[in-house]
């Protein structure tokens, strides 16, 4: 299997920033213009992800100044998740994996996370019961994961701008997609740089498994290392099938083991360059992953 872009480029996307809630400070971050919004991986010189660093860990810097942190949220924190499953006709040999993979995910994710399934094909839907916008319940989620309808094109990007209109209704702030594909988009109506470009607005996360036949001429594995890139997030491109179950599971994992950093962006519309770093003597040399800058709001009148 081989991982790509962990978080470390970024093309745009001021992302709304955060204040916590003073209900539950552990759960809830809400909206605040003023502040960027970072999630974050910690990993050590042997890649191993690293958890329970507090805040006095991190210095942050933004075009080399250091700049304070507003918000910190430590790892494990609830958010809200979307399944993005691939139901073209190539996918018919490979819908028991695929299901699979995704529903490991599911339970491998934070019990109070937010959870919503998205299926598509040459046309997207939704694949949870209607009327139901989210879901922590497993059965539920099964059933949602497990409503295939095999056939027909690949309209991928149509899907992720449906799966932005279930994030405006989410309760937290950090959200995250999970892909799960064999080709490349050849029937949508957006085109990747809109997707690109909503996904950074939204602060969403993309971790993208895709699972291409050899000689698959429709096969974009770069599309998808760009939506992983751009939001911070991974991207997979495994040899074997067996191997995505284990993948979703590792992808759930990462995600409950990321930092949630707010700081008090610009007002000047340019691009500023961010760099995290952390520090702990008993881990030695640690490396942050998370995206490399941000474009500024513009100057209100």
């Amino acid at each position: 299997m081989r991982p790509v872009g962990i978080a470390a480029l970024s093309l745009c996307g001021l992302l709304g920033g955060c204040t916590i809630a003073p209900a539950d400070p552990q759960t809830t971050i809400r909206a605040d213009v003023n502040l960027v919004q970072l999630h974050a991986t910690v990993t050590d010189s042997h890649g191993h992800t690293v958890s329970g660093l507090g805040k006095d860990a991190f210095e942050l810097f933004v075009d080399d100044v250091s700049q304070p942190i507003a918000i910190f949220q430590g790892e494990d924190a609830p958010v809200t998740a979307g399944i993005v499953m691939d139901n073209s006709a190539s996918m018919a040999p490979k819908r028991k994996e695929a299901i699979a993979a995704a529903l490991a995910f599911a339970r491998a994710s934070n019990p109070r996370d937010q959870m919503f399934v998205v299926h598509f094909n040459d046309r997207a839907r939704f694949g949870l019961k209607e009327g139901t916008l989210f879901t922590g319940d497993v059965a539920e989620l099964e059933a949602a994961i497990g409503r295939f309808e095999l056939g027909g094109t690949t309209a991928l990007y149509d899907a992720l701008m449906l799966a932005r209109t279930r994030f405006s209704r989410a309760a937290y702030v950090k959200k995250v997609l999970l892909i799960i594909t064999d080709g490349g988009d050849n029937a949508s109506h957006t085109a990747l740089p809109d997707v690109l470009n909503g996904l950074t607005q939204d602060g969403a996360v993309v971790f993208a498994v895709g699972i291409f036949d050899p000689g698959n001429r429709d096969a974009n594995p770069r599309a998808l290392t760009q939506l992983a890139e751009v939001t911070g997030g991974q991207a997979f491109f495994p040899s074997d099938i067996a191997d995505i179950k284990k993948i979703c599971e590792q992808i759930a994992a990462e995600v409950r083991h990321q930092y949630t950093l707010g700081f008090h962006g610009a007002e000047d519309g340019k691009y500023h360059r961010i760099r995290l770093v952390a520090k702990d003597p008993k881990y030695g040399k640690l490396a942050v992953h998370t995206r490399a800058g941000y474009f500024a709001a513009k100057p209100s009148n």
